[in-house]
């Protein structure tokens, strides 16, 4: 009875054996996460008018400065418009002010930005900051100081000027994106053209005098879109703004700018793991005994047998 109990016990063990070996092969290799990344990622934010990204977790702001480094220090302008560009981190926006008021703001691509802005009459103190998608900004860039001089253009209230509180602004696809500008100087009426940077037909809009102007646009897909503002006056004289527009959500596949592939993850779950693997040793030794045992009982009954003959 003892015999049959010893060889019943290592069958079992063999069989647990191979269910351990099983089992530990499953747990290591069997993917566990697949998810498509995207870039460029923007969060879906259910607040239209805010800065473009629903943050569960706070992050701190950025720590670094962008670095101005076109035009030179000094330079006299006769015309109104001057090239700003510079050093940033990537993925950033860049928000530029002259004399303190916003004139235009880009995405940091590569490392770099470059940027039209519209000069004020006289010196113009130029600097920069970068801002995050929550609208947290970093230090301040460099300072560069340049002048613009053309008496044809700077006579009192000759000159336009175009400018806003926000050079980043956010709304659902589907949802109006409202934004406020501010102008002043030039001769009424005023002629808008505005290009919201998603293909489609840019809106053309009249003014009858400076002060606050709202203009509005509703994108029908989650992207990152250039914004260009232009702005004439009944002279000819005319002004222009660069912004930021955000359609909150994910871009799809087939946005200019937007990659997507599908990443497979494996996650390798250790305590399982480990647990299975100290188990296979002696249930494989287990195993090993039992074909022992069954060997020799085969080999007592042979000989038996081999006796009986």
């Amino acid at each position: 009875m003892w015999h049959r109990v010893r060889q019943q016990v290592p069958k079992q063990t063999t069989k647990w054996g191979i269910a351990a070996l099983g089992l530990f092969a499953l747990l290591i290799f069997v993917p566990q996460h697949t998810y498509a990344a995207l870039n460029p990622l923007t969060v879906e934010n259910p607040k239209n008018g805010s800065y473009g990204l629903e943050a569960t977790k706070k992050q701190p702001p950025p720590t670094e400065a962008p670095t101005i480094t076109s035009p030179g220090n000094g330079n006299n302008y006769s015309e109104s418009t001057a090239t700003v560009a510079g050093l940033c981190k990537t993925g950033l926006t860049v928000q530029v002010y002259d004399n303190g008021a916003l004139v235009g703001a880009v995405d940091c691509k590569s490392g770099s930005f470059s940027i039209q802005i519209t000069l004020f009459p006289g010196q113009n103190d130029i600097t920069a900051f970068l801002f995050d998608d929550l609208g947290q900004s970093g230090p301040v860039s460099n300072s560069i100081t340049v002048y613009f001089n053309n008496v044809n253009l700077t006579a009192f209230g000759a000159l336009i000027t175009l400018t806003s509180n926000y050079g980043r602004r956010a709304s659902n696809p589907g949802t109006a994106l409202t934004w406020p500008l501010i102008l002043s100087g030039g001769t009424g009426p005023y002629a808008f053209s505005i290009d919201w940077g998603d293909g489609t037909k840019a809106d053309l809009k009249s003014v009858a005098s400076p002060g606050n102007v709202e203009i509005s646009h509703t994108y029908k897909q989650a992207g990152l879109y250039h914004v260009t503002v232009k702005v004439t006056d009944v002279n000819g004289v005319s002004a222009f703004l660069q912004l930021l527009g955000v359609a909150n959500g994910t871009p799809p596949a087939s946005s200019a700018g937007a990659t997507t592939k599908t990443v497979t993850v494996v996650k390798w779950m250790w305590i399982p793991a480990v647990a299975t693997l100290v188990l296979l040793f002696p249930a494989f030794w287990l195993g090993r005994r039992s074909e022992l045992v069954s060997l020799h009982k085969k080999l007592e009954k042979d000989m038996a047998n081999f006796k009986e003959i």
